[in-house]
């Protein structure tokens, strides 16, 4: 049985679970690149926002941005991978836009970024809940 049979959109139910998780973590690796590339700026950001273990936070940071993205697009070991994309979205909300700490003209944008992420986070769980789709290296 058709899991998707009310939104199948003649057939391109496949493409379009390619399509979202393209642009589900876009954004990690448009971001998680120069993090890798300028790894010693990603620690000391880290420190900035006193993240525990900064160079290890770092590390988790490139590989989640980066290593997460790549799994994610080509679609290998999706389930797991999107649930540690989701937790560690969630993390680095509560971690890296307090907005509930800040007064002034930071409230506002982190107040966008924090929600930005948990709307991200909700999307991965979307993606264990639906499966990456005929596209991918799961379902070969």
């Amino acid at each position: 049985m058709n899991r998707f049979r009310y939104f199948d959109f003649n057939g391109a139910t496949p493409l379009l679970l390619l399509i979202a998780r393209l642009a589900l973590v876009a954004l990690y690796f448009i971001f998680g690149l120069p993090k890798l590339i300028n790894f010693s700026g990603t620690v000391q950001y880290m420190t900035m926002l006193s993240a525990p273990l900064p160079v290890l936070a770092a590390a988790i940071s490139v590989l989640a941005e980066v290593l997460g993205a790549v799994l994610i697009a080509i679609g290998f070991f999706t389930r797991p991978i999107a649930l540690i994309l989701a937790l560690y979205t969630i993390g680095t909300a509560l971690i890296g836009h307090t907005y509930w700490r800040m007064t002034g003209d930071m409230v506002e944008p982190n107040m966008i970024n924090f929600w930005k992420n948990i709307s991200i986070a909700a999307a991965f769980i979307l993606l264990i809940i639906t499966d990456p789709g005929r596209y991918s290296l799961d379902r070969r």
